[in-house]
Protein backbone atom coordinates (compact mmCIF):
# COMPACT_ATOMS: atom_id res chain seq x y z
CA UNK A 1 0.00 0.00 0.00
CA UNK A 2 1.37 3.37 -1.03
CA UNK A 3 0.03 6.82 -1.86
CA UNK A 4 -0.67 5.94 -5.49
CA UNK A 5 -2.71 2.87 -4.56
CA UNK A 6 -4.63 4.85 -1.93
CA UNK A 7 -5.50 7.50 -4.53
CA UNK A 8 -6.65 4.87 -7.03
CA UNK A 9 -8.79 3.16 -4.38
CA UNK A 10 -10.31 6.50 -3.33
CA UNK A 11 -11.09 7.28 -6.97
CA UNK A 12 -12.77 3.91 -7.43
CA UNK A 13 -14.65 4.28 -4.15
CA UNK A 14 -15.97 7.74 -5.03
CA UNK A 15 -17.08 6.52 -8.46
CA UNK A 16 -18.98 3.59 -6.97
CA UNK A 17 -20.24 5.75 -4.11
CA UNK A 18 -21.75 8.23 -6.56
CA UNK A 19 -23.85 5.42 -8.06
CA UNK A 20 -24.88 4.18 -4.61
CA UNK A 21 -25.81 7.75 -3.69
CA UNK A 22 -28.28 7.95 -6.57
CA UNK A 23 -29.87 4.63 -5.62
CA UNK A 24 -29.96 5.56 -1.93
CA UNK A 25 -31.67 8.86 -2.70
CA UNK A 26 -34.25 7.05 -4.82
CA UNK A 27 -34.94 4.57 -2.01
CA UNK A 28 -35.35 7.36 0.55
CA UNK A 29 -37.68 9.26 -1.80
CA UNK A 30 -39.93 6.27 -2.42
CA UNK A 31 -40.07 5.24 1.23
CA UNK A 32 -40.80 8.78 2.41
CA UNK A 33 -43.69 9.21 -0.01
CA UNK A 34 -45.19 5.70 -0.19
CA UNK A 35 -43.71 3.77 2.80
CA UNK A 36 -42.48 1.17 0.30
CA UNK A 37 -38.97 -0.22 0.81
CA UNK A 38 -38.23 -0.49 -2.88
CA UNK A 39 -36.41 -3.82 -3.16
CA UNK A 40 -36.87 -3.79 -6.99
CA UNK A 41 -34.67 -0.67 -7.26
CA UNK A 42 -31.87 -2.95 -8.42
CA UNK A 43 -34.05 -4.24 -11.24
CA UNK A 44 -34.47 -0.69 -12.52
CA UNK A 45 -30.66 -0.55 -12.70
CA UNK A 46 -30.51 -3.83 -14.60
CA UNK A 47 -33.36 -2.98 -16.96
CA UNK A 48 -31.91 0.45 -17.75
CA UNK A 49 -28.43 -0.91 -18.39
CA UNK A 50 -29.41 -3.94 -20.46
CA UNK A 51 -32.11 -2.06 -22.39
CA UNK A 52 -29.49 0.51 -23.36
CA UNK A 53 -26.97 -2.21 -24.28
CA UNK A 54 -29.58 -4.07 -26.35
CA UNK A 55 -30.60 -0.93 -28.23
CA UNK A 56 -26.96 -0.06 -28.84
CA UNK A 57 -26.45 -3.52 -30.39
CA UNK A 58 -29.31 -2.90 -32.83
CA UNK A 59 -31.88 -5.23 -31.23
CA UNK A 60 -35.32 -4.68 -29.74
CA UNK A 61 -35.29 -5.03 -25.92
CA UNK A 62 -37.99 -7.18 -24.37
CA UNK A 63 -38.69 -4.42 -21.85
CA UNK A 64 -40.55 -2.49 -24.56
CA UNK A 65 -43.04 -5.38 -24.84
CA UNK A 66 -43.19 -5.60 -21.04
CA UNK A 67 -44.44 -2.00 -20.96
CA UNK A 68 -47.36 -2.96 -23.23
CA UNK A 69 -48.19 -6.03 -21.12
CA UNK A 70 -48.12 -4.00 -17.90
CA UNK A 71 -50.27 -1.32 -19.53
CA UNK A 72 -52.93 -3.90 -20.43
CA UNK A 73 -52.96 -5.19 -16.85
CA UNK A 74 -53.22 -1.62 -15.51
CA UNK A 75 -56.11 -0.88 -17.88
CA UNK A 76 -57.99 -3.98 -16.77
CA UNK A 77 -57.34 -3.06 -13.13
CA UNK A 78 -58.66 0.46 -13.76
CA UNK A 79 -61.87 -0.89 -15.24
CA UNK A 80 -62.33 -3.28 -12.33
CA UNK A 81 -61.64 -0.67 -9.64
CA UNK A 82 -63.97 1.89 -11.25
CA UNK A 83 -66.64 -0.53 -12.41
CA UNK A 84 -69.36 1.24 -10.38
CA UNK A 85 -68.57 4.73 -11.69
CA UNK A 86 -67.43 4.14 -15.25
CA UNK A 87 -67.85 7.09 -17.60
CA UNK A 88 -66.61 7.54 -21.17
CA UNK A 89 -64.17 10.23 -20.04
CA UNK A 90 -62.58 7.93 -17.45
CA UNK A 91 -62.38 5.05 -19.91
CA UNK A 92 -60.77 7.30 -22.52
CA UNK A 93 -58.25 8.65 -20.03
CA UNK A 94 -57.31 5.16 -18.86
CA UNK A 95 -57.10 3.90 -22.44
CA UNK A 96 -54.75 6.73 -23.43
CA UNK A 97 -52.50 6.27 -20.40
CA UNK A 98 -52.41 2.49 -20.20
CA UNK A 99 -52.76 1.35 -23.82
CA UNK A 100 -51.96 4.14 -26.27
CA UNK A 101 -48.81 5.32 -24.49
CA UNK A 102 -47.20 1.85 -24.12
CA UNK A 103 -48.05 0.96 -27.72
CA UNK A 104 -46.49 4.25 -28.86
CA UNK A 105 -43.34 3.40 -26.88
CA UNK A 106 -43.19 -0.05 -28.51
CA UNK A 107 -43.67 1.38 -32.01
CA UNK A 108 -40.96 3.97 -31.36
CA UNK A 109 -38.61 1.23 -30.14
CA UNK A 110 -39.28 -0.95 -33.19
CA UNK A 111 -38.64 2.06 -35.41
CA UNK A 112 -35.38 3.07 -33.73
CA UNK A 113 -33.89 -0.40 -33.08
CA UNK A 114 -31.62 -1.82 -35.74
CA UNK A 115 -30.55 1.54 -37.03
CA UNK A 116 -27.32 3.44 -36.45
CA UNK A 117 -28.87 5.77 -33.90
CA UNK A 118 -26.89 8.18 -31.70
CA UNK A 119 -26.11 7.16 -28.13
CA UNK A 120 -28.30 10.00 -26.85
CA UNK A 121 -31.35 8.50 -28.60
CA UNK A 122 -30.70 5.05 -27.12
CA UNK A 123 -30.33 6.57 -23.65
CA UNK A 124 -33.53 8.62 -23.96
CA UNK A 125 -35.51 5.61 -25.19
CA UNK A 126 -34.12 3.42 -22.39
CA UNK A 127 -35.17 5.99 -19.78
CA UNK A 128 -38.62 6.23 -21.37
CA UNK A 129 -39.11 2.46 -21.27
CA UNK A 130 -37.87 1.95 -17.70
CA UNK A 131 -39.74 5.03 -16.46
CA UNK A 132 -42.98 3.57 -17.86
CA UNK A 133 -42.23 0.26 -16.13
CA UNK A 134 -41.83 2.12 -12.83
CA UNK A 135 -45.16 3.90 -13.28
CA UNK A 136 -47.06 0.72 -14.08
CA UNK A 137 -45.33 -1.19 -11.29
CA UNK A 138 -46.73 1.23 -8.74
CA UNK A 139 -50.17 1.22 -10.38
CA UNK A 140 -50.42 -2.57 -10.48
CA UNK A 141 -48.61 -3.75 -7.36
CA UNK A 142 -48.64 -0.95 -4.79
CA UNK A 143 -51.46 1.53 -5.44
CA UNK A 144 -54.23 -0.99 -4.55
CA UNK A 145 -52.57 -1.72 -1.18
CA UNK A 146 -51.16 1.76 -0.49
CA UNK A 147 -52.91 2.03 2.90
CA UNK A 148 -51.77 -1.29 4.33
CA UNK A 149 -48.90 -1.78 6.77
CA UNK A 150 -45.22 -1.40 5.92
CA UNK A 151 -44.77 -5.16 6.33
CA UNK A 152 -47.37 -5.94 3.65
CA UNK A 153 -45.76 -3.39 1.32
CA UNK A 154 -42.36 -4.97 1.97
CA UNK A 155 -43.70 -8.44 1.08
CA UNK A 156 -45.16 -6.99 -2.14
CA UNK A 157 -41.80 -5.37 -2.92
CA UNK A 158 -39.97 -8.68 -2.48
CA UNK A 159 -42.50 -10.37 -4.78
CA UNK A 160 -42.00 -7.65 -7.42
CA UNK A 161 -38.24 -8.08 -7.17
CA UNK A 162 -38.47 -11.83 -7.77
CA UNK A 163 -40.91 -11.38 -10.66
CA UNK A 164 -38.86 -8.66 -12.38
CA UNK A 165 -35.65 -10.64 -11.94
CA UNK A 166 -37.22 -13.70 -13.57
CA UNK A 167 -38.60 -11.58 -16.41
CA UNK A 168 -35.13 -10.07 -16.85
CA UNK A 169 -33.68 -13.57 -17.30
CA UNK A 170 -36.27 -14.27 -20.01
CA UNK A 171 -35.63 -10.99 -21.84
CA UNK A 172 -31.85 -10.64 -21.58
CA UNK A 173 -30.63 -14.21 -21.01
CA UNK A 174 -28.00 -15.43 -18.59
CA UNK A 175 -25.06 -13.88 -20.44
CA UNK A 176 -23.77 -10.47 -19.43
CA UNK A 177 -23.72 -7.40 -21.65
CA UNK A 178 -21.79 -4.18 -21.93
CA UNK A 179 -22.84 -0.91 -23.51
CA UNK A 180 -20.87 1.73 -25.40
CA UNK A 181 -19.25 4.43 -23.22
CA UNK A 182 -20.70 7.92 -23.19
CA UNK A 183 -17.28 9.34 -23.94
CA UNK A 184 -13.88 7.92 -24.89
CA UNK A 185 -12.01 10.96 -23.63
CA UNK A 186 -9.63 10.77 -20.67
CA UNK A 187 -7.94 13.25 -18.35
CA UNK A 188 -4.71 12.62 -16.47
CA UNK A 189 -4.07 14.56 -13.27
CA UNK A 190 -0.73 13.76 -11.67
CA UNK A 191 -0.83 9.98 -11.12
CA UNK A 192 -4.59 9.60 -11.60
CA UNK A 193 -6.32 8.95 -14.91
CA UNK A 194 -10.01 9.84 -15.18
CA UNK A 195 -11.89 8.18 -18.03
CA UNK A 196 -14.73 9.94 -19.77
CA UNK A 197 -17.18 7.48 -18.23
CA UNK A 198 -15.96 8.25 -14.69
CA UNK A 199 -16.30 11.97 -15.34
CA UNK A 200 -19.80 11.33 -16.66
CA UNK A 201 -20.65 9.51 -13.42
CA UNK A 202 -19.53 12.49 -11.33
CA UNK A 203 -21.25 15.04 -13.57
CA UNK A 204 -24.55 13.18 -13.88
CA UNK A 205 -24.69 12.40 -10.16
CA UNK A 206 -24.07 16.04 -9.24
CA UNK A 207 -26.62 17.24 -11.80
CA UNK A 208 -29.29 14.83 -10.55
CA UNK A 209 -28.76 15.83 -6.92
CA UNK A 210 -29.08 19.51 -7.86
CA UNK A 211 -32.14 18.74 -10.01
CA UNK A 212 -33.82 16.89 -7.13
CA UNK A 213 -33.10 19.80 -4.80
CA UNK A 214 -34.64 22.23 -7.29
CA UNK A 215 -37.63 19.90 -7.76
CA UNK A 216 -38.39 19.64 -4.05
CA UNK A 217 -37.72 23.31 -3.30
CA UNK A 218 -39.30 25.25 -6.14
CA UNK A 219 -41.88 23.13 -8.00
CA UNK A 220 -45.48 22.37 -7.14
CA UNK A 221 -45.05 18.62 -7.63
CA UNK A 222 -41.93 18.62 -5.48
CA UNK A 223 -43.72 20.40 -2.66
CA UNK A 224 -46.59 17.92 -2.98
CA UNK A 225 -44.10 15.07 -2.62
CA UNK A 226 -42.62 16.69 0.48
CA UNK A 227 -46.07 17.20 1.98
CA UNK A 228 -47.00 13.58 1.33
CA UNK A 229 -43.75 12.44 2.92
CA UNK A 230 -44.36 14.53 6.05
CA UNK A 231 -48.02 13.59 6.58
CA UNK A 232 -49.86 11.41 4.09
CA UNK A 233 -53.27 11.88 5.72
CA UNK A 234 -52.80 15.64 6.05
CA UNK A 235 -51.77 15.85 2.40
CA UNK A 236 -55.01 14.11 1.37
CA UNK A 237 -57.05 16.48 3.55
CA UNK A 238 -55.64 19.55 1.78
CA UNK A 239 -56.36 18.09 -1.66
CA UNK A 240 -53.03 16.54 -2.66
CA UNK A 241 -53.49 13.36 -4.68
CA UNK A 242 -51.27 10.96 -2.80
CA UNK A 243 -51.72 8.31 -5.51
CA UNK A 244 -50.23 10.74 -8.02
CA UNK A 245 -47.40 11.45 -5.58
CA UNK A 246 -46.68 7.72 -5.43
CA UNK A 247 -46.56 7.49 -9.22
CA UNK A 248 -44.16 10.43 -9.43
CA UNK A 249 -41.95 8.89 -6.74
CA UNK A 250 -41.79 5.55 -8.58
CA UNK A 251 -41.17 7.33 -11.90
CA UNK A 252 -38.24 9.23 -10.41
CA UNK A 253 -36.87 6.07 -8.77
CA UNK A 254 -37.12 4.13 -12.05
CA UNK A 255 -35.42 6.89 -14.05
CA UNK A 256 -32.67 7.29 -11.44
CA UNK A 257 -32.12 3.53 -11.42
CA UNK A 258 -31.98 3.42 -15.22
CA UNK A 259 -29.49 6.30 -15.32
CA UNK A 260 -27.33 4.49 -12.77
CA UNK A 261 -27.38 1.34 -14.90
CA UNK A 262 -26.49 3.26 -18.07
CA UNK A 263 -23.55 4.84 -16.24
CA UNK A 264 -22.33 1.45 -14.98
CA UNK A 265 -22.78 -0.81 -18.02
CA UNK A 266 -19.84 0.60 -20.05
CA UNK A 267 -17.53 0.06 -17.03
CA UNK A 268 -18.45 -3.49 -16.04
CA UNK A 269 -20.38 -6.42 -17.46
CA UNK A 270 -23.92 -6.56 -16.10
CA UNK A 271 -26.12 -9.66 -15.85
CA UNK A 272 -29.85 -9.94 -15.33
CA UNK A 273 -29.40 -10.25 -11.55
CA UNK A 274 -26.45 -7.89 -11.00
CA UNK A 275 -28.65 -4.93 -10.17
CA UNK A 276 -29.95 -6.55 -6.99
CA UNK A 277 -26.52 -6.47 -5.34
CA UNK A 278 -25.91 -2.90 -6.49
CA UNK A 279 -29.32 -1.86 -5.19
CA UNK A 280 -28.59 -3.46 -1.82
CA UNK A 281 -25.52 -1.28 -1.42
CA UNK A 282 -27.66 1.76 -2.10
CA UNK A 283 -30.05 0.35 0.50
CA UNK A 284 -27.18 0.20 3.03
CA UNK A 285 -26.57 3.91 2.44
CA UNK A 286 -30.28 4.64 2.81
CA UNK A 287 -30.41 2.69 6.09
CA UNK A 288 -27.45 4.65 7.46
CA UNK A 289 -29.37 7.78 6.49
CA UNK A 290 -32.37 6.48 8.44
CA UNK A 291 -34.50 6.33 5.26
CA UNK A 292 -35.29 10.01 5.82
CA UNK A 293 -32.14 12.12 5.34
CA UNK A 294 -31.00 12.86 1.78
CA UNK A 295 -27.64 14.50 2.68
CA UNK A 296 -26.76 11.77 5.17
CA UNK A 297 -27.66 9.12 2.61
CA UNK A 298 -25.38 10.71 0.00
CA UNK A 299 -22.48 10.91 2.47
CA UNK A 300 -23.09 7.33 3.59
CA UNK A 301 -23.06 6.16 -0.04
CA UNK A 302 -19.59 7.64 -0.53
CA UNK A 303 -18.46 5.88 2.64
CA UNK A 304 -19.92 2.60 1.40
CA UNK A 305 -18.14 2.96 -1.95
CA UNK A 306 -14.82 3.78 -0.26
CA UNK A 307 -15.11 0.86 2.19
CA UNK A 308 -15.90 -1.45 -0.72
CA UNK A 309 -12.86 -0.26 -2.67
CA UNK A 310 -10.44 -0.75 0.23
CA UNK A 311 -12.06 -4.07 1.17
CA UNK A 312 -11.54 -5.36 -2.36
CA UNK A 313 -7.83 -4.56 -1.99
CA UNK A 314 -7.27 -6.04 1.46
CA UNK A 315 -9.86 -8.85 1.54
CA UNK A 316 -11.55 -9.23 -1.83
CA UNK A 317 -13.31 -12.46 -0.82
CA UNK A 318 -15.07 -10.70 2.05
CA UNK A 319 -15.75 -7.27 0.56
CA UNK A 320 -19.50 -7.83 0.28
CA UNK A 321 -19.67 -9.08 3.87
CA UNK A 322 -17.75 -6.03 5.10
CA UNK A 323 -19.98 -3.61 3.19
CA UNK A 324 -23.23 -5.14 4.42
CA UNK A 325 -21.87 -5.38 7.97
CA UNK A 326 -21.81 -1.58 8.05
CA UNK A 327 -25.52 -1.51 8.82
CA UNK A 328 -25.14 -3.62 12.00
CA UNK A 329 -23.70 -0.89 14.28
CA UNK A 330 -26.09 1.66 12.74
CA UNK A 331 -29.14 -0.51 13.47
CA UNK A 332 -27.83 -1.24 16.96
CA UNK A 333 -27.37 2.45 17.77
CA UNK A 334 -30.78 3.35 16.35
CA UNK A 335 -32.49 0.56 18.30
CA UNK A 336 -30.92 1.84 21.53
CA UNK A 337 -31.67 5.50 20.83
CA UNK A 338 -35.22 5.16 19.50
CA UNK A 339 -38.06 4.30 21.89
CA UNK A 340 -40.41 1.49 20.88
CA UNK A 341 -43.55 2.81 19.24
CA UNK A 342 -46.56 1.08 17.73
CA UNK A 343 -47.12 1.67 14.02
CA UNK A 344 -49.35 4.67 13.49
CA UNK A 345 -52.73 3.73 12.09
CA UNK A 346 -54.03 5.99 9.33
Amino acid sequence: MNTTIVLFLLQDGITNGAIYALLGLALVLVFAVTRVILIPQGEFVTYGALTYATLASGQVPGTARLVVAMGIVAFALDLFMRRRSLRPALIGQSLATNIVLPVAILILTLTVAGKDTPIAVDIALSLLIVGAIGLFLYRIAFAPIAHTSVLVLLIAAVGCHLALQGIGLVFFGAEGQRGPPLSNAAITIDRLRFSGQSIAVYAVTSALIVALWLLFSFTLYGKALRATAVNRLGARLVGIRTAMSGQIAFLLAAVIGAISGILIVPITTLYYDTGFLIGLKGFVAAIIGGLVSYPLTAIAALVVGTVEAFSSFYASNFKEVIVFALIIPVLLLRSLATPALDEEEE
